[in-house]
Order: structure tokens, then sequence, then C-alpha cells
């Protein structure tokens, strides 16, 4: 079942991009935009990733931190964040665990076939630790603006 506004964010722990872990917990105290995305260096995925780069000073101006999280593996991630500069963690969900505990890996369809998949979804986590927003089925442009106004106002 997909969490809701006002729920306690669920616990994870994953391998992230440059070797080591992430955890939720690591964001104690402190407010987090985790934005899940299907598969790096696609065209929205690499649009996604790169709006909230740019916009990462302004992020930590309202006292919050990035977070991107995919099911695609550290190295794929790693050549992500290369290529395109990125300066924020990415988490990768190879068993979909997390994705799973946030509702967000779902059955999709395309070209009339179905498949598990990530719904691009956008989750604004108080210093709480409760979800403040969620953002469902993102549409790309202008959507780290957004996120960042929803964080400010937090």
């Amino acid at each position: 079942m997909a969490v809701q506004d006002g729920d306690e964010a669920p616990a994870f722990t994953l391998a992230r991009d440059g070797g080591g872990t992430v955890s939720l917990g690591d964001f104690k105290g402190r407010k987090l935009v985790l934005y899940a995305y299907p598969k790096d260096d696609t065209p929205g995925c690499t649009q996604e990733a790169i709006a909230f780069n740019r916009l990462r000073a302004e992020f930590a101006a309202a006292g919050s931190e990035i977070l991107g999280i995919s099911p695609d593996p550290v190295k794929s991630h790693d050549k992500f964040k290369a290529k395109h500069g990125l300066d924020f963690a990415l988490a990768a969900d190879e068993t979909q665990q997390a994705l799973q505990a946030y509702g967000i890996w779902v059955e999709k369809s395309m070209y009339g076939r179905t498949y598990m998949g990530v719904e691009r979804t956008t989750f604004l986590i108080g210093a709480d630790g409760k979800i403040a927003r969620i953002w469902r089925k993102v549409k790309v442009p202008g959507h780290a603006e957004e996120v960042l106004a929803a964080a400010q106002a937090l």
C-alpha cells in the first residue's frame, strides 16, 4: 500500500553511489527530498536529476537534502553522476525493498507489455521523519522548482 501525507517515512538502508550505504536515519533532523526515478541516463530521468542538481544550493538554504533512488546498481549510479556532474547521493534499490515500502514499485505497461517498474514520485520528508508532501506520476518540467517551493514553506 502506498504511503500518504502525514505517515512516518518508511526506514531504509541502501547501497549508494561511490560505495557505502545511505539510510533514512542519516537525514534525521533535516528535511529530505526523496525522489524516485525509473532509470539512470534516460531522457526524463536525466532532465529531472539535472533540475534538482541545479537547485541544490536553494534546497540547502531551505534545510533540505536531496536523495535520488532507483533500482539501478551502484555502478550505473556512479557513471550517471559523473556524466552529469550530479552533487547529491543516489541510492541503489536493486531488490526494490524501499520502492515497495513507499508503494511506488508498480505494474506498468508499454506497447501492450506489462512489467514492474518505478512510478516517478517525489516525497518531501520533514525533519520529524513524517511525509509532508507527495508528488505522484511526476511530470518533469517545473517539478524541481515546485518541490523547492514546498521545502521552503515547510
